[in-house]
């Protein structure tokens, strides 16, 4: 049912991808004329580092007043023209563009393409015409980082484990983990949790209600069942990925032990599953230790909004004097488009080099459905089949809908399908296989010390027909017994908003709204202790 509604995915990712390039393109500061000091001038000439700057004029001299500061000592830049020479390279590219590789390069030159374009000052006559390239170059940026992550890398793992948005995910989770270390929080279910658990929205209102800092992901995968989230969590994860704290987040569909698993049953004969089972458990590829650090070009701001270029190494050398500028590094491998900045800054000169390691993912957000091609001969290029499910999720794994349910039209081109007659619910029975890979997770994760929250996530007044509805009563009942036995929390959340269609996609999935609803709600439940951050790393 997932697949039905990824046409509506919200084109407000695409909106926050333009305002996080803008942002991290955008250098502030401006460094001196002067001369690099000695110690920056000793570097080797291999590195793609240049010196650091000396600190500014108005550093050097506090006690000057604001109309001593040189403005003309910044020098002006024609941003408009930058912007253009680096989507003609972008677009030059493009035309031979055939692995990962060349696509992370495309991207990146639209990256800075945009990031010039944004930079064309608001009282230039050009800032009209600019705003609209902007919103162009962004197309052209978010087509080529589709065609990357389409692109496997040959040192990428090709292990599947016969469930796309498994595959997808746990590279994603894997990448995240790399990145910024395991979730204090992590949500697990199917696409019900997929769609209704923002972790996002979670951490910013645990943070609301006095439990900053928390890195929280969502890890769920459409089809899963007990017996597949158990299978994620004693198999597929090392211990050391495991989070402080697990929120499970489903309903009785995914415990019914007569219904036929076909998720989890592709899932144990993949390929995946084969050398898990010898040991062998997915990794992503490490960094390449010779790699060489590509350097890029971005606008700096200077004072009275006048933008000066930053030295760095391109195709065409920067005019210039050569250790007057700041540099922007970037060390390139694998998907990393803009990743997680580090800025190092301190000692007597403290004008930071901003320095980008990536390893895993590119953390600009990708938008949906950008049929875009910059091509006038598309037939010279190898477009590759991008997986728009995979696309639709977010950095921190979560499918945002935001299409709402209206039973008035949605059943006018799907037919109505009763409890009586739903697979789902085919041979109803809550003991058996679902029930041994419930209680199987939960010993793990009490073994482990883990806390569990299960939350029964809400459903729509009209698809708890008399079978459905005697299917979730069974299971309230069942679940509050167990949690007492076991020792987890269960959260009962299954008629909470049994009129607001709005808050759903389809019957029985939540879009945006409705997950931001129960996110709200798990942070304020007084009742729920949440851990606090293992580290001080952020998820952004």
């Amino acid at each position: 049912m997932i697949r039905r509604y990824i046409a509506n995915i919200s084109t407000s990712i695409f909106q926050r991808a333009g305002a996080a390039v803008a942002l991290l393109a955008l250098t502030v500061g401006c460094s001196s004329t002067k001369p690099s000091n000695t110690a920056a001038a000793s570097m080797p000439t291999e590195s793609a580092v240049v010196a650091q700057p000396p600190t500014s004029v108005l550093a050097q001299n506090s006690k000057k007043t604001k109309k001593s500061f040189s403005v003309p000592s910044c020098q002006q830049n024609d941003s408009f023209t930058e912007s253009i020479n680096f989507a003609i390279q972008a677009s030059n590219l493009v035309q031979s563009a055939n692995s990962k590789e060349d696509w992370d390069e495309v991207a990146a030159l639209w990256v800075q393409a945009v990031a010039w374009m944004q930079a064309v000052p608001p009282g230039n006559p050009r800032r009209a015409f600019a705003e609209k390239k902007v919103v162009e170059y962004m197309k052209n940026l978010v087509y080529s980082q589709q065609q990357a992550g389409a692109a496997r890398s040959s040192s990428a793992s090709t292990v599947s484990f016969s469930s796309d948005l498994l595959d997808e995910q746990l590279e994603l989770y894997l990448s995240y983990v790399a990145a910024v270390g395991p979730p204090d929080v992590l949500i697990v279910g199917s696409s019900r949790a997929l769609q209704g658990v923002d972790p996002k929205q979670l951490k910013q209102s645990l943070a609301t209600n006095g439990s900053p800092g928390l890195k929280v992901f969502n890890f769920s995968v459409n089809g899963a069942t007990a017996q597949v989230v158990d299978f994620q969590l004693r198999r597929l994860l090392k211990p050391e990925h495991l989070p402080q704290m697990i929120v499970w987040a489903d309903g009785v569909r995914a415990f019914n032990s007569g219904r036929d698993d076909r998720t989890f049953n592709s899932i144990v004969d993949s390929e995946g599953s084969r050398l898990l089972a010898t040991g062998v458990r997915p990794k992503l590829p490490s960094d390449r230790p010779n790699s060489t650090p590509q350097c890029f070009r971005f606008p700096q701001l200077c004072p009275d909004n006048i933008f000066r270029k930053a030295q760095t190494s391109v195709k065409k050398p920067v005019m210039g004097r050569q250790n007057a500028n700041l540099i922007t590094q970037f060390n390139l491998s694998r998907t990393g488009i803009l990743p997680v900045a580090n800025i190092a800054s301190g000692g007597q000169n403290a004008n930071p080099t901003t320095q980008f390691n990536s390893s895993g993912t590119g953390i600009l957000p990708v938008a949906v459905a950008a049929k875009y091609l910059p091509l006038s001969t598309p037939a010279r290029v190898a477009i590759r089949q991008v997986s728009t499910l995979a696309d639709s999720i977010d950095s921190n794994g979560f499918m945002s809908m935001s299409a709402k349910y209206n039973p008035n039209t949605y059943y006018r081109e799907r037919a109505y399908v009763s409890g009586r007659f739903d697979r789902d619910y085919e041979d109803f029975n809550l003991g058996g296989k679902q029930a041994k890979a419930f209680n199987s997770a939960v010993a793990f994760v009490k073994n482990r010390k883990i806390p569990l929250v299960f939350v029964n996530l809400p459903l729509t007044d009209d698809y708890l027909d008399p079978t459905r509805r005697s299917a979730e009563q069974q299971f309230r009942r069942r679940m509050q017994q167990l949690s007492q036995q076991k020792g987890f929390a269960f959260r009962d959340l299954s008629q909470r908003w049994p009129g607001r269609n709005d808050y759903f996609v389809d019957p029985s999935h939540l879009n945006r709204f409705g997950a931001i609803a129960v996110s709200r709600l798990l942070a304020s439940d007084s009742s729920i202790t949440w851990p606090r951050p293992k580290s001080r790393s952020t998820d952004g």
